[in-house]
């Protein structure tokens, strides 16, 4: 009879030896600070290896998972792995701080400069050169331990074997930055803690703005921020503009509100063809990072990969997911056991609305069919266009300082006469004017059942200045935004916008309605702010909307169906 591959794995049967703060000397000769926990047994054994600026001290906390809906020491950054799974399988982990972070040396210039790369190819090359390891090297971790995954395996050290990255954004603008060209705050957040996090353990944080801009320019930039309205009304921004050195990583991308040199430099999705060792790809539907930016690591390498999408929702910490799968690919990569894993299909991913998991051998899947639903008078959602109906519908939002209500208008489909398969990305079309140079569009798709419950399914942002399309890279579903420049919006001007919203895997089932809403605010009080924290920066003005849908200007959403 077959065993189940849980029988297959390395089984837990060692003791926990640990090394601390010892100090491995990069090409530069700053000293990084690592720690090592390694089986207490002689012989060789393959090394997992984690990095991040929270501080390796941190990942000793394996506290009982907690979850962040209930918990109120979730704490988010606890993210290296488990210790004690990992060593007692027979592997090494080393977990080590960033330099200019924890008791590294050096400065910390932000998220994944040249640095991290570089000195992930240095760590990973003196991990297989000790006694302990037996030469074969993988990386572990989520989020940022995620993402640095992606930046040292493109420098293509030798003994790196495999990587394991999940909740990782690849597209630092688009996927961190600025969603749409909205400023995200995340970061401003969890750089001191907000939302459930220890935060940065920087030592020695440096603004890269301010070390490498030419003064005058740094000071133009600069200006512009402090004379900016949207700014100017958030005074913890402000705050943070005229004393940089408060989060200079945060203001650095403050200085930074376009894509460019500053974001291609600590991307990883353009420099994905560089990256030679097997991937397994991690992610969560309706994140607003991980799901665009885990489906395109995996679309984006040509390797051996596997990818797995789960349900949305944040990860317990400490994170502990997934790692009997973890085990299951170093266990073949590292040690050359068969655990049957390079035999399933490529893809899973959880369906919603179904609740089941399936599996694919390619993404997007083959049989999609891009299909239109017009928005329609009367907070419709129809097949068919609007025909007679040439008045626009319309919203007024004030800004924060004068309300925190959020004003939107919604459109929901009839009842589904069968159940219906959506999956894959999505996208949204639509004509609007506002009487402002500028609004944030932020849309969300929702699965409504028969007694009015909600499932969301994502949300997604435009900034209206950055409406430009690079139609070269767009597709239908996937309208791409360069986001080089901004053009601001002619007050009463009617302009048609394009949203890629996040891709989703769904079944709306019989009897169940799909709902878009339509608005331009965040606060940082709403409730899945307030669990998670990552607000977008909205405007300061009170900005009427009006979103228009007649027989000549069909705006639609553009769903992936699959055919029954």
């Amino acid at each position: 009879m077959k065993k189940d591959w849980h029988e297959l794995i390395s089984q837990p049967e060692y003791g926990i030896k640990t090394e601390k703060d010892i100090y491995v000397p990069m090409r530069d000769g700053v000293r990084l600070a690592v720690n090592v926990y390694r089986p207490d047994a002689e012989g060789k054994f393959p090394a997992l290896l984690a990095l991040s600026p929270y501080g390796k001290e941190l990942q000793e906390l394996l506290l009982p998972p907690q979850p962040l809906e209930n918990s109120i020491i979730w704490d988010g950054v606890i993210e290296a792995g488990d210790t004690n799974d990992i060593v007692t399988r027979g592997y090494v982990h080393v977990i080590g701080d960033l330099r200019g972070t924890g008791y590294s040396e050096g400065e910390y210039l932000g998220l994944h400069s040249k640095y991290e790369g570089e000195d992930g190819y240095d760590l990973v090359e003196w991990v297989a050169r000790q006694p302990w390891c037996n030469g074969n090297v993988g990386m572990v971790g989520y989020s940022y331990y995620g993402e640095i995954q992606l930046a040292v395996a493109i420098q293509q050290p030798p003994h790196l074997k495999a990587i394991f990255p999940t909740g990782v954004w690849a597209d630092m603008y688009r996927g961190m930055a600025y969603q749409g060209g909205v400023l995200c705050m995340f970061i401003y957040g969890l750089w001191d803690g907000r939302g459930g996090a220890s935060g940065f353990a920087t030592n020695n944080a440096v603004s890269a703005m301010m070390k490498e801009l030419p003064r005058e320019e740094f000071e133009r930039r600069r200006q512009e921020l402090l004379d900016n309205p949207d700014i100017r009304s958030f005074p913890n921004l402000y705050h943070l503009v005229k004393y940089p050195k408060k989060n200079p990583i945060f203001f650095d991308l403050l200085m930074n509100p376009y894509d460019g040199p500053y974001y291609w430099e600590r991307s990883a999705y353009n420099k994905l063809d560089r990256i030679q060792v097997p991937v397994y790809s991690v992610g969560t539907w309706g994140h607003f990072f991980s799901t665009r930016g885990q489906i395109g690591l995996y679309a984006g390498v040509d390797t051996s990969k596997k990818m797995i999408m789960k349900p949305r929702g944040f990860p317990t910490r400490p994170w502990r997911e997934d790692f009997d799968t973890i085990i299951r690919w170093y266990d073949h990569w590292l040690k050359g056991n068969d655990t049957g894993i390079m035999d399933e299909p490529p893809i899973k991913y959880y369906v919603t609305g179904e609740n089941q998991w399936r599996y694919a051998e390619e993404w997007p899947l083959p049989n999609m069919e891009p299909t239109r639903f017009y928005l329609r008078s009367w907070s419709g959602l129809s097949p068919e266009p609007e025909v007679y109906q040439d008045q626009p519908d319309c919203f007024v939002q004030p800004p924060l300082h004068v309300s925190a209500k959020r004003e939107s208008v919604s459109y929901l489909s009839p009842p589904m006469t069968e159940d219906m398969e959506v999956i894959g990305p999505a996208a949204f079309y639509f004509y609007a004017a506002i009487d402002q140079d500028d609004t944030n569009w932020i849309v969300k798709i929702t699965d409504v059942d028969k007694y009015g419950s909600e499932l969301e399914l994502g949300t997604n942002y435009l900034k209206a200045s950055h409406r430009a399309l690079d139609t070269g890279r767009s597709t239908p579903l996937q309208p791409y935004h360069p986001h080089r420049t901004s053009e601001p919006v002619v007050p009463g001007e009617i302009y048609e916008y394009a949203i890629e919203l996040l891709p989703f895997a769904h079944v709306f089932r019989e009897g169940h309605r799909i709902k878009l809403s339509v608005g331009s605010m965040e606060s940082p009080r709403d409730p899945e702010m307030v669990m998670h924290w990552h607000p977008h920066l909205c405007s300061s003005r009170t900005t009427v909307h009006r979103i228009y849908r007649d027989k000549g200007r069909q705006s639609h959403l553009l769903l992936p169906v699959i055919p029954r």
